[in-house]
């Protein structure tokens, strides 16, 4: 079921970057200093990223996976183009290798999450399916990686509907403005 929910997510991410102008291409995603484009060159590295690449990667950022991962998709972002990229997902949109170290279901919250870190700044609405929605919301909660445990210790899980839950357990924080409450997160790999 995770893969099938996965295709689909990996598909629609790429319709939705195929479907940016070319201003809203270059602009800021919820992950700080990442456009779109950066954001696509990221979402391309879960099928193709192997121990090898992990271990030089975090090596040459000197232990800092944040950077590792900054590193690596403006590598990708400034090495491949707009439609390349796009195609790069939509190739692997049903394969199942995963990066090291990632749980069958990690790829899945990634798409989920990142599409909404491109969709909300721009005004766009990006739908998140309720059941594989609530399967990456129950994963992100139990999970050490993604640090949901660690934020809501002091104030408990709160009571929003889950896709905005899912966004605040993965790093993003709410504002009280709009449609599109979600602010900027420096959580670029998760």
């Amino acid at each position: 079921m995770i893969m099938k929910w996965l295709e689909a997510e990996r598909l629609g991410v790429a319709d939705l970057l195929e479907d940016l102008t070319d201003d809203e291409w270059r602009r800021e995603t919820l992950c700080a200093g990442w456009t779109a484009q950066e954001m696509a060159a990221h979402l391309t590295t879960s099928t193709r990223t192997g121990w090898r690449d992990v271990l030089t990667g975090v090596v040459r950022a000197r232990f800092d996976w944040e950077r590792m991962e900054d590193e690596k998709a403006r590598a990708i972002a400034a090495r491949f183009t707009r439609s390349e990229l796009i195609s790069r997902i939509r190739e692997t949109a049903a394969s199942p290798k995963r990066a090291p170290m990632a749980s069958p279901i990690d790829p899945l919250v990634d798409f989920l999450v990142h599409g909404q870190d491109v969709a909300r700044p721009l005004g766009r609405v990006r739908e998140m399916p309720p059941e594989p929605a609530g399967a990456a919301l129950e994963h992100v909660l139990k999970s050490p990686f993604w640090g949901a445990r660690k934020r809501f210790r002091d104030t408990g899980i709160p009571d929003l509907p889950t896709p905005d839950l899912l966004m605040l357990a993965t790093g993003r924080t709410l504002s009280t403005g709009g449609d599109n409450a979600v602010g900027n997160s420096n959580m670029r790999s998760n």
